[in-house]
């Protein structure tokens, strides 16, 4: 289950360690607004596959690959501005400061 922060986000319930599976749970409507997001790119996606399979001219297709990776960006940052709003403020809060080095590895690997 979801809750909203102060700042009228959405958060995200149920993100510790604890447990052999680690799951977040977004509200519906942030799973929803990410499934869309997502279901666009995989559009772009083919768009692109299909441009490449008309010998559309490079610089097109290149423009339109910067429009999907861009979307895709979009898309990871709302996840990691959920996930340090809520995972991670409750891990730490519940001592396990090591998810600190987790998420330096995650937003090193976000930023390649």
């Amino acid at each position: 289950m979801a809750n909203q922060t102060a700042n009228g986000h959405d958060s995200l319930d149920d993100c510790s360690a604890g447990g052999t599976e680690r799951k977040s749970h977004h509200s519906d409507k942030t799973k929803a607004n990410l499934l869309s997001r997502l279901n666009r790119i995989e559009g772009q996606i083919r768009g692109i596959k299909g441009l490449i399979e008309k010998d559309t001219y490079c610089d097109d297709v290149l423009n339109q690959i910067a429009a999907a990776q861009s979307a895709l960006n979009s898309v990871g940052r709302l996840l990691l501005e959920g996930h340090m709003k809520s995972c991670i403020v409750e891990r730490i809060q519940a001592g396990e400061h090591e998810v600190i080095d987790e998420l330096l590895v995650t937003v090193n690997k976000l930023m390649k």
